[in-house]
């Protein structure tokens, strides 16, 4: 598992301010999320990283925490939105994250988090994100597929972070075991192109899966 020193260094290399950018990736991130973007509602960007998503969710008027274990990542986020989010040091994987933040969120976003840790380590995560959500809340995760082409060519773009990348049935799985419903599933990225068949091959090929979630209540 990368410790938050690898966070700092990564994200303190010249290449990753790219992510800072708007790319085909993100659009089509962002038309999953949208049908959620609901003004006031309550946002969390868990493992922020560039903090993009923090300033799109801040964009759409959500109250929005960006959270993260890279004071590097979070102050990165913090200039992305302007200092509009409220920034957060936390540990995912350490327990009771409900006794520290004490709120709930509408909207609790991921994307290249659950990747990182041990199956283990990602029911304490999934945990921690369910004690905050609220019971109308929404879970959305995005994690690399284990089938992509980009998987190949990943370690040039992201030195020094270790990554266990899934298929969609593993990602499912982590959500169910964990008491959450899932509610909608796919992949996306296919190819790297405005037009791209997600639909009806991303679950297979896309370089993202991702899937969206509600409490069983």
């Amino acid at each position: 598992m990368p410790v938050a020193q690898d966070w700092n260094n990564y994200w303190s290399l010249d290449q990753t301010q790219k992510f800072t950018k708007i790319s085909w990736s993100k659009r089509r991130i962002i038309r999953i999320l949208q049908p959620y973007m609901i003004i006031g509602n309550k946002s969390l960007d868990a493992g922020c990283g560039s903090g993009f998503f923090s300033k799109y969710f801040c964009d759409q008027g959500m109250d929005t925490t960006s959270l993260d274990y890279s004071d590097t990542a979070l102050n990165i986020a913090s200039n992305m939105t302007q200092g509009r989010t409220r920034i957060i040091r936390e540990d995912l994987i350490k327990e009771n994250l409900f006794q520290r933040i004490n709120e709930k969120f509408d909207v609790i976003f991921s994307d290249g988090l659950l990747e990182h840790f041990t199956n283990e380590e990602q029911d304490k995560i999934v945990n921690n994100l369910l004690s905050v959500l609220s019971d109308n809340g929404v879970l959305i995760t995005f994690v690399p597929n284990r089938w992509s082409p980009w998987e190949l060519i990943r370690p040039i773009f992201m030195p020094g972070i270790d990554e266990d990348p899934f298929v969609l049935k593993g990602l499912v799985g982590v959500n169910q075991r964990n008491g959450l419903k899932v509610i909608a599933k796919g992949g996306i990225n296919t190819i790297p192109f405005a037009l791209s068949p997600d639909k009806l091959v991303g679950s297979i090929w896309g370089m993202l899966l991702f899937t969206i979630s509600k409490k069983i209540v």
